[in-house]
């Protein structure tokens, strides 16, 4: 046989073909988004293929699939501490946001089977959007504890991933970096027009460039938003990027543009979240930052919550965050990344009344 791992449409497929050519199909998945791989399947002369599966609702198993008679044997799947998990109490499903160019934006969503979605209904949406990194729809324990509080939590795959392929990256990079800001916050308008929730529930959160987008969401449309987190964010993109002492900063050429340039200085100027800070009012926030990120420097986060402090004009709360001891990683060991997600989902549900 020869398996190969395509992508279409933004969903992983396995396609699988006999080498007489008699045969070629799809691995049957039944879910409408999750993450597929194959391993490295060392044997040549056998019937089987072993791949990896999760889902937002299916933790990570390693499955055994026979191509000659089209069946699979679950070999292991994650343990969910607790004793009471159950996928099939949560739902998941793939939309479509329409973006203000016409474009097709995916969302994927999770939540508790018995959530109500109205405008009432707690929404954290999270993107990355930079480097051609695709967000995989996959299962996470932690976020369990806020599905479980009533959450929903939507993945925007927004331009400047690589969700749709080569093209959806360079959409969202260099001189159209405004299509991944613009992309998200047309899936938050598609969410609120369409009654998954509200903006008095919506909340954003998007870590290192992430953060950048957070960031820039935050001075474009804050009236949309009761919250956002914005970890390890880069959000002082002029200065970092006339920096040429700084490690990263050249190889990121390619990715924000050369300063020097006055074009693409420009340009930068124009959504860097730090220069955009404006007498207005913003939604609550939490800014975390690690002390040694040598990516991300901890001042980057600090000079922008001291500007948001000076200018803005509501009463909303604004905290900073700084970790003495990791970097831009975030805290490490099996424990302390959870305290760092407590803190995170503290915030949340504080601003919800859940706590």
């Amino acid at each position: 046989y020869l398996v190969i791992e395509e992508r279409t449409n933004g969903l992983g497929k396995i396609r699988i073909k006999t080498w007489d050519g008699k045969e070629d199909y799809y691995l049957p998945f039944n879910e409408e988004t999750y993450s597929a791989g194959v391993y490295a399947n060392p044997e040549f002369d056998t019937d089987v293929i072993r791949y990896s599966y999760n889902s937002m609702t299916t933790p990570n198993s390693v499955i055994d699939f026979n191509m000659k008679n089209q069946t699979k044997e679950i070999k292991k799947e994650q343990e969910v501490l607790g004793g009471k998990f159950d996928k099939n109490n949560y739902k998941s499903e793939r939309i479509w946001a329409t973006a203000r160019d016409g474009k097709k934006v995916a969302i994927s969503l999770v939540y508790h089977k018995d959530t109500e979605l109205n405008k009432n209904t707690p929404l954290l949406q999270y993107a990355y959007g930079s480097y051609g990194y695709t967000i995989s729809d996959g299962f996470s324990s932690t976020r369990l504890s806020l599905l479980d509080r009533g959450f929903v939590y939507a993945v925007a795959h927004i331009r400047g991933g690589q969700y749709l392929g080569r093209e959806w990256y360079n959409d969202g990079k260099m001189m159209n970096k405004k299509n991944s800001f613009f992309d998200f916050i047309d899936c938050s308008k598609y969410l609120i027009d369409n009654n998954y929730t509200s903006a008095k529930h919506l909340y954003a959160m998007g870590g290192s460039a992430g953060g950048l987008l957070v960031g820039a969401v935050s001075n474009l449309n804050p009236e949309l938003y009761n919250g956002i987190i914005a970890a390890v964010p880069f959000v002082d993109v002029i200065s970092t990027m006339l920096d040429e002492s700084i490690p990263l900063t050249t190889g990121e050429f390619d990715e924000w543009g050369n300063p020097k340039e006055k074009e693409a200085y420009d340009y930068m100027l124009s959504y860097s979240p730090y220069d955009q800070v404006t007498s207005k009012d913003y939604p609550n926030m939490l800014v975390t930052t690690g002390y040694f990120d040598s990516q991300v420097q901890y001042w980057e986060p600090a000079k922008w919550v001291a500007k948001l402090r000076e200018l803005k004009t509501d009463k909303n709360t604004l905290l900073l965050h700084t970790n003495m001891d990791v970097g831009h990683g975030g805290a490490s060991g099996r424990f302390d990344a959870l305290k760092e997600t407590a803190i995170d989902y503290t915030f949340l549900l504080a601003l919800e009344n859940k706590i």
